[in-house]
């Protein structure tokens, strides 16, 4: 998948358009992802006990992976990451206007 979990990323559609958030959790059967603050729902909850009451609870739902675009850390524009192998042999993520590694080194 070209999104990966804690990278930061930008809804190119929908609602939220423009809005950039952390990747929570990544659904890889789905192609979904769970982007931070982004898509929220409410589902209301019965109560379960008194240490847990019933109410009215917001929470993020997950926005399909082609509604996002990674944002680069180094130019700060979203971006559609190319894979190229290193020298060493291993492959990574690199942005596709500045070619700057993306995610974890």
């Amino acid at each position: 998948m070209r999104v990966a979990r804690d990278d930061t990323v930008m809804i190119i559609s929908g609602d939220d358009r423009g809005k950039t958030g952390k990747v929570l959790k990544v659904f890889p059967d789905t192609n979904r992802v769970i982007v931070e603050g982004i898509n929220f729902i409410k589902r209301h909850t019965k109560p379960r006990s008194r240490m847990q009451p019933g109410g009215m609870v917001e929470k993020e739902a997950p926005v399909h992976i082609s509604n996002v675009m990674v944002v680069c850390p180094r130019c700060g524009e979203g971006t559609s990451p190319k894979r190229t192998k290193l020298a060493e042999g291993r492959t990574v993520r690199v942005c596709s206007k500045c070619n700057e590694i993306i995610g974890k080194t």
